[in-house]
């Protein structure tokens, strides 16, 4: 069987062929003032590495890095010792100059390495760009990549775009939400499927059915004149098939390759537990980490240095290119977790206030915690991971589970509290991100048959508890889509009014249904209280054990106190006010944000059937 190298450079021979002797240079540009002053630059082009390479203005060459591929070289230089904002890269054959590159250091802005991130006071919103808005129909399809628009094909590209995002930041403000998460937006030229982004082509570049770099960073500045952050979705796990540097690969080992599969490929076991089990077996844990997410994404080997420099100069690059607020990692587990640790702590040390988490798809509050930075059960295998949050998928899956059962010894409002009394084992507890669904889940309002009760207590829990709420673009209109029977398409669909069109808006407010107004109301009325409720970002917890299917818990501190009721019974349950004389002590009335009401807490409460309330008291 050939080996994939050779197979994927003898695909890509004529266009390398066909190449100038510098055909690319990444990173394209960097800064001067960055705290690690070592930049590695790749230059790339025909049989280059048989030429010399020379620096213009007195720019020394700390290391050169030749590799089995001809086609690129790795220029290391220390920034710090550049005192021209711009110098040569020349590639000569003797005495001959064959090409050049004049590279420029720019100025930061100013106190870039101290950017603010997203926090527990932040309410993330996730979108599909594709599938959003489409704000710019000119770019629905490129010449220059594959897959054109067709919104018939429900796995298709449908057109959304930056533009699209850009033109409904009133909307996203307005709602609540303070952050913005897109799902990957870089170029993504597979044949078909490539809407989600996954499988990126070109780490560098804004696919232009998206739009430009410079639309992407527009969108980035326009949030942050708002005091929103922009948090990229990043991939170091995978890249698609169709990579300028998968078609050809610089070294054999850029990606990991299976002798025993088909042209490489082997399928991952997806068995990302086998990371941290001291037991577990050599081969199910080389197939959960090496194997390919998918026929179409090479697993990348962030064990390379070369690999994992070009990852991490990557992910500083867009930080300071297009001022990010954040990173969302994918698919975290995945990678090599030693390599993962070096890219996580060079970019917080680059950036101390910067923000990433995790895609840490586990079910267990131990193996989850194991992966937030400082952790003590990571510590316990000899592991830091140095990312700054995770995602709670414990509390993701046991809270639909929860209101849809009826209450017993473990079932119920009980499981959620269940979840909570693991959070001892977070180094950060107020830095994990909550969620009801996401772009891979099934729809939280397709769960409840779009019953406006269960999303509103839903709602109110992940707002109202510890950590980084995160909510699915279309969710606040009631938004459905069946997974199992429709696939990922029918969990992404298309926001309505995205596209001119549309028989309806329901981004414009006043022409939503009156279904869809129930939902977006008291998103937008939750959402924009907890904006201003320090006691919810930061403040302590205390928990009561559910009892008839009503779970109470505080959020307080020195200053304030908020009381969460969440009745998920189908009847009106009263509670017994002294059962929480220890947090009501110093209170004597209270006013539910939700409805507005004020009432006495002297002796009892009334709590409506599958009724939430946020009562802050006084």
């Amino acid at each position: 069987m050939k080996k994939i190298y050779t197979i994927i450079a003898l695909s890509a021979a004529a266009f390398v062929f066909s190449q100038k002797p510098l055909d690319k240079v990444e990173p394209a540009f960097w800064w001067k003032g960055m705290k690690t002053p070592e930049l590695q630059i790749l230059v790339y082009g025909k049989d280059i590495a048989k030429n010399e390479i020379e620096l213009s203005d007195g720019v020394q060459i700390k290391d050169i890095q030749k590799v089995e591929n001809p086609n690129y070289v790795f220029v290391t230089v220390n920034t710090h010792e550049i005192n021209v904002p711009k110098f040569k890269i020349t590639i000569k054959n003797g005495k001959k100059n064959i090409g050049s590159y004049t590279y420029e250091l720019k100025q930061r802005i100013p106190n870039s390495a101290n950017r603010e991130s997203f926090t527990s006071k932040d309410v993330m919103y996730l979108i599909m760009p594709d599938r959003f808005a489409n704000g710019d129909e000119k770019n629905d399809s490129s010449p220059n990549l594959t897959e054109k628009a067709n919104r018939s094909l429900p796995n298709g590209r449908h057109g959304g775009d930056l533009r699209g995002v850009i033109n409904n930041l009133d909307y996203i403000q307005n709602l609540g939400a303070t952050s913005v998460w897109l799902t990957p937006v870089n170029e993504d030229n597979e044949k078909v499927y490539s809407y989600h982004g996954y499988a990126q082509t070109d780490l560098y570049k804004i696919d232009g059915r998206y739009g430009t770099n410079e639309e992407y960073k527009e969108l980035s500045q326009k949030l942050n004149q708002r005091n929103m952050k922009l948090v990229m979705d990043y991939v170091t796990n995978h890249w698609g098939i169709s990579h300028w540097m998968i078609k050809d690969l610089p070294t054999k080992d850029w990606i990991h390759w299976f002798k025993d599969g088909e042209n490489g490929f082997k399928r991952s076991n997806y068995k990302t537990t086998t990371q941290f089990d001291t037991n577990a077996s050599e081969i199910d844990k080389k197939l959960a980490l090496d194997g390919w997410f998918d026929t179409t994404m090479p697993d990348i080997n962030q064990k390379n240095p070369l690999v994992l420099k070009y990852l991490t100069q990557n992910a500083i690059w867009w930080i300071e290119y297009a001022e990010l607020g954040g990173f969302r990692v994918d698919t975290y587990p995945y990678n090599d977790k030693e390599a993962m640790a070096k890219w996580a702590k060079a970019i917080t040390d680059e950036y101390p206030k910067f923000n990433i988490v995790g895609e840490t798809w586990l079910y267990t509050a131990g193996q989850i915690s194991a992966w937030q930075k400082d952790s003590k059960t990571g510590e316990a295998a000899n592991y830091n991971s140095y990312l700054p949050s995770v995602m709670d998928f414990m509390l993701y899956g046991d809270l639909p589970k929860a209101l849809k059962e009826k209450e017993g010894w473990d079932s119920g409002l009980v499981k959620v509290y269940n979840v909570f009394t693991s959070d001892f084992l977070y180094p950060d507890i107020n830095n994990v991100m909550v969620f009801l669904e996401n772009h891979d889940t099934e729809r939280w309002n397709e769960i409840f048959n779009a019953d406006p009760k269960a999303y509103k207590l839903g709602l109110t829990l992940i707002s109202t508890v510890r950590g980084i709420p995160q909510i699915y673009y279309g969710s606040e209109i009631g938004m459905r889509g069946d997974k199992n029977k429709g696939g990922d398409a029918d969990i992404r669909r298309d926001f309505p009014g995205g596209w001119k069109s549309d028989s309806q808006n329901a981004f414009n407010l006043a022409s939503q249904t009156s279904e869809q107004k129930e939902f977006y109301q008291f998103t937008q009325k939750l959402l924009n209280w907890r904006k201003g409720s320090e006691v919810i970002h930061t403040g302590k917890t205390k928990n009561f054990v559910p009892q008839n299917n009503v779970f109470v818990y505080f959020r307080y501190n020195e200053k304030e106190s908020v009381m969460v009721v969440l009745n998920n019974d189908e009847k009106e349950q009263k509670l017994n006010l002294k059962h929480f004389e220890e947090s009501l002590k110093g209170f004597s009335k209270g006013k539910d944000i939700l409805s507005d009401k004020e009432f006495s807490l002297q002796k009892n409460l009334i709590i409506p059937a599958k009724t939430s309330m946020v009562i802050e008291l006084k």
